[in-house]
C-alpha cells in the first residue's frame, strides 16, 4: 500500500535575501523529510535554480487543495497575506518569525530543522483564531463584503482632517465624536493596531470583539470589548467634512463616502493556525513584549510541583535542581515560537528553583 503524498506550501517575502536565503533551506529540509515542498510562482522567482529543481508542481489551478499545511517565513504581514491566500480552506498555517515582534509566529528562524521535524511526524496541534466579516453600506444598500483576522479600521484619509463619526451596537447607538478613526477587532487583533491605540489586550481563548478609538475628541472615548454575537457598527455623519477608508487588516481598503456604513460580525470562518506547542499565551506576551518579570517568585512549592518560570521556563519535574538565575528578558519556549523544546541543550535554560515563602 503506498503512502500518499505529504505536501507543503512554502510562503515567503522572496523580496528578502533573509526571507529568500529561508526559504532555500526550507525547500531542502523538506524534501530531506520526504515531503513534497509547494512554493507559489510569484515566490519561486527568487530561488536560485538549484532549489526550483527540487520545487513540486501543484498539480491543480489551487494548491491549496492538496496541501496538508502552509508555512510561512516572514513577520505578521506575511501571514496575514497567508491568511488571506488559504481564506475558505481548512489548511493550518505554521509561522517562522523572520520579523520583529511575530506574535502570530510559532517559530524563530534558527529553530527551522527543528520545526520541519515536528511538521514530518505531525507533531502539532492546529488552533482557530475568529474573524470578522465585515459589511459596508451606503444609502441602505451593501456596497462592499471582506473580511479580517486583525481588525477592520475606519480611519481620516486627509492628515489635517478628523472625521466625524456614531458608533452602534447591536443596533443601539453609544456615542458620536471627532476622531482619528476607530478600530474593530478580534483578540488575535488586540495585540495589533488596537493595542497601539490604547486598547486592551485580550486573550486568544476569549470570545469577544474590541471597538478602540484612534485620538478621539470626547469625553466618552474609551475602548469597548463585546460580545462575540453583538454587531459593532460605525457611521460617518452625512454632512460632517472629513475623508474616510476602511481598512482590513493593512490589506484590504475602500474609500467610505459620507453617511457610510461598517458593520462587522463575527464570521463563521476561522483562521487555523498550527502549533507546536502549547504554551500560555501569557509567555507569549511576556516574550514578545520583552516584559521584566524577573522579580516573580511564583507558588511556595517545590519540586516536581514547582511552576513553569516567570520567565515562561519549561515546566520540569526536576526543576528543583535547575541551575544558573534566567536571563532579565525572556528566552522560553514562546520566543522560541513555543517549540516546546526540551531543556537538554536544544531548547532554553531551565528555570531556577521555585522556594518556599517566608
Amino acid at each position: 500500500m503506498s503512502t500518499p503524498d505529504r505536501r507543503v506550501l512554502v510562503l515567503a517575502h522572496t523580496g528578502r535575501e533573509t526571507a529568500v536565503l529561508a526559504a532555500e533551506e526550507l525547500v531542502h529540509l523538506l524534501v530531506a523529510a520526504g515531503i513534497k515542498p509547494i512554493v507559489m510562482p510569484s515566490d519561486a522567482e527568487g530561488l536560485t535554480e538549484k532549489t526550483t529543481e527540487l520545487l513540486h508542481p501543484a498539480g491543480s489551478a489551487n494548491p491549496i487543495e492538496a496541501i496538508e499545511l502552509v508555512i510561512v517565513l516572514g513577520g505578521d504581514g506575511t501571514i496575514l497575506r497567508s491568511a488571506e491566500l488559504v481564506r475558505g480552506h481548512s489548511v493550518p498555517l505554521l509561522g517562522v518569525n523572520l520579523g520583529h515582534v511575530g506574535f502570530l509566529a510559532e517559530a524563530e528562524r534558527d529553530d527551522l530543522a527543528y520545526t520541519v521535524q515536528r511538521v514530518a511526524a505531525r507533531d502539532y496541534q492546529v488552533e482557530e483564531r475568529m474573524t470578522l466579516d465585515v459589511s459596508v453600506h451606503v444609502d441602505g444598500e451593501r456596497v462592499m463584503e471582506t473580511w479580517a483576522l486583525n481588525e477592520a479600521s475606519v480611519e481620516k484619509a486627509d492628515r489635517e482632517r478628523m472625521i466625524e463619526l456614531v458608533i452602534e451596537v447591536d443596533g443601539r447607538p453609544v456615542t458620536e465624536f471627532g476622531c482619528d478613526g476607530v478600530v474593530m477587532a478580534t483578540p488575535t487583533g488586540s495585540t495589533a493596531y488596537s493595542f497601539s491605540a490604547g486598547g486592551p489586550i485580550v486573550w486568544p481563548e476569549v470570545e469577544a470583539l474590541l471597538l478602540t478609538p484612534l485620538s478621539a475628541h470626547a469625553l466618552f472615548s474609551r475602548p469597548m470589548v463585546v460580545a462575540p454575537t453583538s454587531v459593532p457598527a460605525v457611521e460617518l455623519v452625512p454632512d460632517a467634512p472629513g475623508r474616510a477608508m476602511l481598512w482590513c487588516d493593512g490589506r484590504r481598503s475602500m474609500d467610505l463616502p459620507p453617511g457610510a456604513r461598517v458593520e462587522v460580525r463575527r464570521s463563521a470562518v476561522p483562521v487555523r493556525l498550527a502549533r507546536l506547542a502549547r504554551a500560555p499565551f501569557t509567555d507569549r506576551l511576556v516574550a514578545k513584549f520583552g516584559l521584566p518579570v524577573h522579580g516573580w517568585r511564583g507558588r511556595a512549592l517545590r519540586g516536581a510541583e514547582a511552576p513553569v518560570s516567570g520567565w515562561g521556563g519549561q515546566a520540569r519535574g526536576d526543576s528543583a535542581g535547575a541551575a544558573g538565575p534566567g536571563p532579565e528578558c525572556p528566552s522560553n519556549t514562546v520566543s522560541n515560537g513555543g517549540s516546546g523544546k526540551n531543556p537538554d541543550g536544544s531548547g532554553p535554560s531551565a528555570s531556577p528553583a521555585a522556594e518556599k515563602l517566608p
